[in-house]
Protein backbone atom coordinates (compact mmCIF):
# COMPACT_ATOMS: atom_id res chain seq x y z
CA UNK A 1 0.00 0.00 0.00
CA UNK A 2 1.37 3.82 -1.33
CA UNK A 3 2.01 5.72 1.92
CA UNK A 4 -0.17 8.96 1.74
CA UNK A 5 1.64 12.31 2.59
CA UNK A 6 -0.15 15.80 3.39
CA UNK A 7 1.16 19.55 2.86
CA UNK A 8 -0.01 21.30 5.46
CA UNK A 9 0.90 24.69 4.64
CA UNK A 10 0.68 26.49 1.34
CA UNK A 11 4.50 28.28 1.32
CA UNK A 12 7.07 26.14 1.46
CA UNK A 13 10.64 27.32 1.61
CA UNK A 14 13.00 25.36 -0.42
CA UNK A 15 16.75 24.90 -0.83
CA UNK A 16 17.95 24.38 -4.11
CA UNK A 17 21.54 23.42 -4.93
CA UNK A 18 23.10 24.43 -7.98
CA UNK A 19 20.85 27.61 -9.31
CA UNK A 20 23.95 29.30 -11.42
CA UNK A 21 22.24 27.99 -14.64
CA UNK A 22 19.95 25.16 -15.74
CA UNK A 23 17.74 23.24 -13.72
CA UNK A 24 18.46 24.82 -10.52
CA UNK A 25 17.88 28.16 -11.79
CA UNK A 26 14.81 27.55 -13.30
CA UNK A 27 12.89 25.52 -10.73
CA UNK A 28 13.69 28.61 -8.64
CA UNK A 29 12.12 31.19 -10.46
CA UNK A 30 9.36 28.94 -10.96
CA UNK A 31 9.15 28.42 -6.93
CA UNK A 32 9.70 32.00 -6.44
CA UNK A 33 6.59 32.94 -8.79
CA UNK A 34 4.61 30.93 -7.52
CA UNK A 35 5.18 32.53 -3.92
CA UNK A 36 7.00 30.42 -1.73
CA UNK A 37 10.34 31.14 -0.21
CA UNK A 38 13.64 30.15 -2.06
CA UNK A 39 17.04 29.90 -0.49
CA UNK A 40 19.37 29.82 -4.10
CA UNK A 41 23.07 28.18 -3.62
CA UNK A 42 25.96 27.91 -5.85
CA UNK A 43 29.90 27.71 -5.79
CA UNK A 44 30.71 31.11 -6.74
CA UNK A 45 27.59 33.28 -5.95
CA UNK A 46 30.25 36.32 -7.55
CA UNK A 47 30.71 34.98 -11.07
CA UNK A 48 26.46 35.70 -11.52
CA UNK A 49 25.85 38.94 -9.44
CA UNK A 50 22.79 39.69 -12.17
CA UNK A 51 20.99 36.37 -10.93
CA UNK A 52 21.66 36.98 -7.62
CA UNK A 53 19.97 39.86 -7.56
CA UNK A 54 16.77 39.15 -9.91
CA UNK A 55 16.45 36.14 -6.80
CA UNK A 56 16.99 38.34 -3.90
CA UNK A 57 14.81 41.27 -6.19
CA UNK A 58 12.19 38.68 -5.60
CA UNK A 59 12.43 38.50 -1.80
CA UNK A 60 14.55 35.13 -1.97
CA UNK A 61 18.36 34.52 -0.75
CA UNK A 62 21.45 33.33 -2.48
CA UNK A 63 24.00 31.60 -0.60
CA UNK A 64 27.62 30.09 -1.46
CA UNK A 65 27.25 26.53 -1.49
CA UNK A 66 29.82 23.91 -2.53
CA UNK A 67 28.55 20.62 -1.67
CA UNK A 68 32.27 18.81 -2.16
CA UNK A 69 33.02 20.66 1.56
CA UNK A 70 32.66 18.35 4.11
CA UNK A 71 31.28 21.40 6.02
CA UNK A 72 28.46 22.35 3.52
CA UNK A 73 25.78 20.92 5.56
CA UNK A 74 26.37 23.94 8.15
CA UNK A 75 24.40 26.13 5.93
CA UNK A 76 21.47 24.23 6.90
CA UNK A 77 22.34 24.27 10.20
CA UNK A 78 23.21 28.40 10.18
CA UNK A 79 19.16 28.91 8.30
CA UNK A 80 17.89 27.11 11.24
CA UNK A 81 19.19 29.82 13.99
CA UNK A 82 18.04 32.42 11.79
CA UNK A 83 14.37 30.62 11.75
CA UNK A 84 14.80 29.64 8.47
CA UNK A 85 13.52 25.85 8.61
CA UNK A 86 13.46 23.71 5.13
CA UNK A 87 10.50 22.02 3.70
CA UNK A 88 11.47 21.15 -0.05
CA UNK A 89 15.41 20.12 -0.12
CA UNK A 90 16.20 19.79 -4.05
CA UNK A 91 19.74 18.23 -4.83
CA UNK A 92 20.65 19.42 -8.09
CA UNK A 93 24.34 20.74 -7.97
CA UNK A 94 27.33 18.22 -9.78
CA UNK A 95 29.00 18.13 -12.68
CA UNK A 96 30.75 14.65 -14.52
CA UNK A 97 33.88 12.97 -15.60
CA UNK A 98 33.54 11.92 -18.73
CA UNK A 99 36.09 8.84 -18.86
CA UNK A 100 35.61 4.64 -19.74
CA UNK A 101 35.88 2.92 -16.53
CA UNK A 102 39.22 1.45 -17.53
CA UNK A 103 40.83 4.87 -17.99
CA UNK A 104 39.46 6.90 -14.86
CA UNK A 105 41.37 7.27 -12.18
CA UNK A 106 40.23 6.52 -8.56
CA UNK A 107 40.85 9.97 -7.85
CA UNK A 108 38.48 10.89 -10.52
CA UNK A 109 36.04 8.72 -9.30
CA UNK A 110 36.33 9.83 -5.57
CA UNK A 111 35.21 13.52 -6.99
CA UNK A 112 32.36 12.48 -8.32
CA UNK A 113 31.05 10.36 -5.32
CA UNK A 114 31.76 13.34 -3.24
CA UNK A 115 29.84 15.63 -5.32
CA UNK A 116 26.79 13.19 -6.70
CA UNK A 117 26.54 11.36 -3.46
CA UNK A 118 27.78 12.35 -0.26
CA UNK A 119 27.18 15.96 -0.26
CA UNK A 120 23.73 15.55 -1.22
CA UNK A 121 23.72 13.28 1.51
CA UNK A 122 25.38 15.30 3.85
CA UNK A 123 22.30 17.98 2.95
CA UNK A 124 19.64 15.30 3.15
CA UNK A 125 21.02 14.13 6.83
CA UNK A 126 20.75 18.10 7.71
CA UNK A 127 17.66 19.11 6.75
CA UNK A 128 15.74 15.69 8.47
CA UNK A 129 15.64 16.85 12.04
CA UNK A 130 13.69 19.91 11.37
CA UNK A 131 11.80 17.72 8.94
CA UNK A 132 10.64 15.38 11.27
CA UNK A 133 9.94 17.73 14.05
CA UNK A 134 6.84 19.37 11.51
CA UNK A 135 6.32 16.44 10.21
CA UNK A 136 6.54 17.26 6.58
CA UNK A 137 9.41 17.45 4.18
CA UNK A 138 10.19 16.71 0.16
CA UNK A 139 13.93 15.16 -0.75
CA UNK A 140 14.08 16.05 -4.58
CA UNK A 141 17.17 14.67 -6.10
CA UNK A 142 18.17 15.14 -9.64
CA UNK A 143 19.14 12.10 -11.07
CA UNK A 144 20.21 10.82 -14.10
CA UNK A 145 18.94 7.99 -17.26
CA UNK A 146 22.66 6.90 -16.52
CA UNK A 147 22.30 5.40 -13.86
CA UNK A 148 19.44 3.22 -15.00
CA UNK A 149 20.48 2.09 -18.61
CA UNK A 150 24.65 2.63 -18.49
CA UNK A 151 26.23 5.03 -20.79
CA UNK A 152 29.41 4.88 -22.71
CA UNK A 153 32.11 6.92 -20.54
CA UNK A 154 29.73 7.65 -17.44
CA UNK A 155 30.08 5.04 -15.92
CA UNK A 156 31.74 7.40 -12.46
CA UNK A 157 28.84 9.97 -12.89
CA UNK A 158 26.07 7.68 -13.14
CA UNK A 159 27.40 4.92 -10.54
CA UNK A 160 27.40 7.97 -7.91
CA UNK A 161 24.16 9.27 -8.67
CA UNK A 162 23.18 5.78 -8.71
CA UNK A 163 24.28 5.10 -5.27
CA UNK A 164 22.12 8.58 -4.51
CA UNK A 165 19.03 6.82 -6.16
CA UNK A 166 19.87 3.81 -3.91
CA UNK A 167 20.42 5.00 -0.61
CA UNK A 168 17.71 7.21 -1.09
CA UNK A 169 14.93 3.98 -1.74
CA UNK A 170 15.73 2.95 1.79
CA UNK A 171 15.40 6.43 2.96
CA UNK A 172 11.88 6.73 1.52
CA UNK A 173 11.04 3.82 4.03
CA UNK A 174 12.75 4.69 7.24
CA UNK A 175 11.26 8.40 6.59
CA UNK A 176 7.50 8.19 5.31
CA UNK A 177 6.28 7.70 8.91
CA UNK A 178 7.15 11.11 9.37
CA UNK A 179 5.19 12.62 6.24
CA UNK A 180 8.60 13.29 4.54
CA UNK A 181 8.60 11.95 0.96
CA UNK A 182 11.21 11.32 -1.33
CA UNK A 183 11.47 12.48 -5.10
CA UNK A 184 14.16 11.26 -7.83
CA UNK A 185 13.90 13.34 -11.00
CA UNK A 186 15.39 11.02 -13.84
CA UNK A 187 16.49 13.27 -16.74
CA UNK A 188 17.35 12.33 -20.20
CA UNK A 189 18.96 15.18 -22.75
CA UNK A 190 17.92 18.66 -21.90
CA UNK A 191 19.12 22.17 -23.04
CA UNK A 192 21.28 22.88 -20.35
CA UNK A 193 24.52 23.69 -19.56
CA UNK A 194 25.87 19.95 -18.95
CA UNK A 195 28.26 19.82 -21.80
CA UNK A 196 30.01 22.51 -19.82
CA UNK A 197 29.70 20.64 -16.30
CA UNK A 198 31.50 18.21 -18.15
CA UNK A 199 35.14 17.35 -18.36
CA UNK A 200 37.26 14.81 -19.41
CA UNK A 201 38.97 12.25 -17.88
CA UNK A 202 42.80 12.80 -16.94
CA UNK A 203 44.01 9.92 -18.92
CA UNK A 204 43.62 9.82 -22.78
CA UNK A 205 41.51 7.10 -24.11
CA UNK A 206 43.71 4.10 -24.94
CA UNK A 207 45.02 2.59 -28.23
CA UNK A 208 41.67 -0.04 -29.61
CA UNK A 209 39.35 3.27 -28.37
CA UNK A 210 39.54 4.60 -31.94
CA UNK A 211 35.87 4.37 -33.60
CA UNK A 212 34.29 3.07 -30.40
CA UNK A 213 31.48 4.38 -28.57
CA UNK A 214 33.11 5.24 -25.71
CA UNK A 215 35.34 7.63 -28.04
CA UNK A 216 31.85 9.16 -30.05
CA UNK A 217 30.60 9.39 -26.40
CA UNK A 218 33.24 11.85 -25.24
CA UNK A 219 33.23 13.99 -28.27
CA UNK A 220 29.86 14.90 -27.97
CA UNK A 221 29.01 14.90 -24.12
CA UNK A 222 31.87 17.09 -24.30
CA UNK A 223 30.89 19.08 -27.03
CA UNK A 224 34.04 19.01 -28.70
CA UNK A 225 32.20 17.80 -31.91
CA UNK A 226 28.80 17.01 -33.53
CA UNK A 227 29.00 13.39 -33.95
CA UNK A 228 26.44 11.86 -36.02
CA UNK A 229 24.79 8.77 -35.26
CA UNK A 230 24.61 10.36 -31.59
CA UNK A 231 21.66 12.78 -32.06
CA UNK A 232 19.95 13.32 -29.25
CA UNK A 233 15.93 15.56 -28.96
CA UNK A 234 16.71 18.04 -26.45
CA UNK A 235 14.16 18.52 -23.88
CA UNK A 236 12.89 21.42 -22.72
CA UNK A 237 14.17 22.23 -18.88
CA UNK A 238 11.23 24.67 -18.81
CA UNK A 239 8.97 22.38 -19.19
CA UNK A 240 10.71 19.63 -17.29
CA UNK A 241 11.06 21.80 -13.87
CA UNK A 242 7.36 22.72 -13.67
CA UNK A 243 6.63 19.13 -14.06
CA UNK A 244 8.80 18.90 -10.69
CA UNK A 245 7.22 22.12 -9.13
CA UNK A 246 3.79 20.43 -9.72
CA UNK A 247 4.89 16.98 -8.29
CA UNK A 248 6.16 18.77 -5.15
CA UNK A 249 3.27 20.97 -4.14
CA UNK A 250 0.39 18.03 -5.28
CA UNK A 251 -0.85 20.13 -8.39
CA UNK A 252 -1.25 20.04 -11.99
CA UNK A 253 0.40 16.47 -13.35
CA UNK A 254 1.44 16.20 -9.81
CA UNK A 255 -2.07 16.35 -8.17
CA UNK A 256 -2.66 13.05 -6.50
CA UNK A 257 0.65 11.61 -7.54
CA UNK A 258 2.37 13.03 -4.43
CA UNK A 259 3.18 9.46 -2.85
CA UNK A 260 5.38 8.80 -6.05
CA UNK A 261 8.93 8.49 -6.16
CA UNK A 262 10.17 8.36 -9.50
CA UNK A 263 9.49 11.23 -11.96
CA UNK A 264 11.18 9.94 -15.40
CA UNK A 265 11.48 13.14 -17.44
CA UNK A 266 13.03 12.98 -21.34
CA UNK A 267 11.72 11.78 -24.29
CA UNK A 268 13.97 8.41 -23.80
CA UNK A 269 13.36 8.18 -20.10
CA UNK A 270 10.41 5.85 -20.77
CA UNK A 271 12.14 3.80 -23.24
CA UNK A 272 15.19 3.31 -20.84
CA UNK A 273 12.45 2.16 -18.14
CA UNK A 274 11.19 -0.04 -20.25
CA UNK A 275 14.82 -1.71 -21.30
CA UNK A 276 15.83 -1.85 -17.57
CA UNK A 277 11.96 -3.73 -16.54
CA UNK A 278 12.86 -6.11 -19.83
CA UNK A 279 16.89 -6.37 -18.32
CA UNK A 280 15.46 -7.25 -14.76
CA UNK A 281 12.78 -9.63 -16.75
CA UNK A 282 14.62 -11.46 -18.59
CA UNK A 283 16.96 -12.25 -15.79
CA UNK A 284 14.18 -13.88 -13.79
CA UNK A 285 13.15 -15.66 -16.97
CA UNK A 286 16.65 -16.93 -17.56
CA UNK A 287 17.48 -17.90 -14.23
CA UNK A 288 14.25 -17.90 -12.27
CA UNK A 289 14.67 -21.53 -11.34
CA UNK A 290 18.35 -20.93 -10.15
CA UNK A 291 17.15 -18.56 -8.18
CA UNK A 292 14.74 -20.71 -6.05
CA UNK A 293 16.76 -23.63 -5.94
CA UNK A 294 19.71 -22.48 -4.14
CA UNK A 295 17.98 -22.57 -0.48
CA UNK A 296 19.72 -24.36 2.38
CA UNK A 297 18.24 -27.89 2.80
CA UNK A 298 16.39 -28.45 5.86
Amino acid sequence: MSATFTKPKSQLTWLITGCSSGFGLTLARIALAAGHIVVATSRNPSRTPELVAEVEGKGGRWLKLNVDDRDSASVVEELEKSGVGIDVLVNNAGYAILSPVETATEDELRRQMESMYFGPLRLIRAVLPHMRKQRYGVIVNISTGAAIVGRDTMGGYGGAKAALDSVTRVLAQEVAPYNIRTLTVILGAFNTDMPKASVGGEKPLPQGYEGSASELMLQFLSGTAKVSGLAFTMGDKDKAMKAVYEVVVGEGVGAGREAEPLLPLGFDMVARFKDAQESFGHAVEVFGDVATNVNLDI
